[in-house]
């Protein structure tokens, strides 16, 4: 499948995906946007054969945002109906897979890179990376989800203070705050630690999309609404096969050997 400025690769059931524009620091365009819906059109298309995302940047940056030289000259072009149409479905889809989402954080992940860096249910980076709400530099409203996201990972106080003023976050600062799960020392090694992660999730058992799509719903449910979508999602892992070939393995006092079924 040729895929527009993204690269998606399929190591055992770990779908990589890229950003794959590096000349402009994989900065977002029409053509990229389109690309990134395809591929994850196509993940999703082949169903229980993928397990986890991982999802990173090709070259030296991550996503550098919004590519401006996009805009086709109109400077004062709403930017709004742009993202209701592009943008946000895609980054519903993102939240809505039933499956774990690494990402790498190999450079620069700037405005709505940075959104798109943190919806990692794992956030991975590397020394050499660094964050920035870039969005108040260009007169422009963080979008892509971040004004959600931030408050709920850092704290109202730092989430503003990285919006309004617009300063970088480098990758150890971000690991402290915990907006970064695991840091590394280089991209070598970031890539390599982000993909034994993303095998470890594939190769778990599928009630992670169910807990992913737990945690996703604390964030609008109510404590009482939140115990009922437990009890839901409960029912089914339990009637999974890996459910299963759990209980099976703790009782016979050895590893599982998860399916995804």
């Amino acid at each position: 499948m040729e895929l527009s400025k993204v690269s998606l690769d399929f190591d055992g059931s770990v779908a990589l995906l890229k950003f794959n524009h590096p000349e402009a620091l994989n900065a977002i365009g029409g053509e990229m946007l389109q690309g990134l819906a395809d591929a994850v059109a196509e993940i999703s298309g082949r169903g229980n054969a993928v397990r986890c995302l991982l999802l990173t940047g090709e070259g030296r940056g991550f996503c550098a945002g919004a590519n401006l030289a996009d805009r086709g000259g109109n400077e004062r072009r709403a930017a709004g109906g742009g993202l209701r149409n592009a943008y946000h479905p895609l980054l519903l889809t993102l939240r809505d897979l039933p499956m774990p989402m690494v990402t790498a954080v190999n450079g620069p992940a700037a405005g709505v890179g940075m959104s798109f860096a943190v919806m990692g249910d794992m956030v991975c980076a590397s020394k050499q990376a660094f964050f920035l709400q870039a969005f108040a530099r260009i007169g422009l409203v963080p979008d892509g989800g971040s004004t959600f996201l931030l408050p709920r990972l850092v704290g109202w106080g730092r989430a503003v203070e990285l919006s309004m003023l617009a300063e970088r976050l480098p990758a150890e600062q971000a690991f402290e705050w915990g907006l970064v799960n695991r840091l590394y020392d280089d991209n070598d090694a970031l890539m390599d630690g982000a993909m034994d992660i993303a095998q470890r999730l594939a190769n778990g058992p599928r009630s992670l999309g169910l807990i992913r799509r737990a945690y996703w719903a604390t964030w609008h449910n109510s404590y009482e609404q939140q115990l009922e979508l437990e009890a839901q999602l409960q029912g089914q892992a339990s009637a999974t096969d890996d459910a299963v070939e759990g209980r099976r393995a703790f009782l016979e006092k050895r590893d599982p050997n998860f399916s995804g079924a």
